[in-house]
């Protein structure tokens, strides 16, 4: 029996899929604040009037811009878990280094959207607040089942928070200071939950 097709998308729909590319990008690389209605249009290559042919809000957009913004990091994320778990690392050892890996430092447009945003989330309100808090539960139970057996789950939200933070903080200091946190990040966390596999 032959596969079916996939219907094509409208026009409409690959206009917003572009306008939440875009938006997903800039959210992260300047906060909730740094993202204005026009600048989002006309980086898309769109005229500002249409932006409410696929949005009722701004929030709105913003929701669906974190959203995008988990899935692609996601994915890109256990992408990387599931090499190094090939490689034969374990998949909490997997995740911590690509979480924190050199590259992210200078990514934080295409990165993990909590190490972006998470020091503005709590002063959101309405969907976009509640979209944060999905964003946080849903890094948590990743890390939940990345911890090793025998490892407390209540771990799980002491690990979220230093992987989170030590991004934040990392990017901060930037180049090999930055790095350098990174990297002492990374033996930290494994020697402490895995130390048969630190060094």
């Amino acid at each position: 029996m032959p596969t079916p097709r996939a219907t094509p998308r409208s026009r409409k729909e690959l206009t917003h899929d572009r306008i939440i590319e875009v938006a997903a990008r800039a959210i992260r690389r300047g906060g909730y604040h740094g993202v204005g209605v026009a600048d989002i249009m006309k980086e898309a290559g769109l005229t500002h009037g249409g932006f409410y042919a696929h949005f009722g809000s701004r929030d709105e957009m913003l929701v669906e811009a974190m959203q995008h913004a988990a899935r692609e990091s996601g994915g890109a994320l256990m992408d990387h878990v599931i090499e190094r778990e090939a490689q034969g690392e374990s998949r909490f050892v997997a995740l911590v280094q690509a979480y924190l890996a050199d590259e992210a430092l200078d990514n934080a447009e295409c990165g993990c959207v909590l190490a972006a945003l998470s020091s503005e989330m709590f002063r959101q309100e309405g969907a976009v607040r509640d979209e944060a808090r999905q964003r946080v539960i849903g890094m948590v139970n990743a890390v939940r089942s990345a911890l090793p057996d025998g490892v407390d789950n209540a771990h799980a939200d002491a690990v979220t928070a230093t992987l989170i933070g030590t991004m934040q903080m990392a990017r901060t200091l930037g180049g090999k200071a930055g790095k350098a946190m990174l990297a002492r990040t990374r033996e930290s966390l494994i020697s402490e939950y895995e130390p048969g596999r630190a060094g």
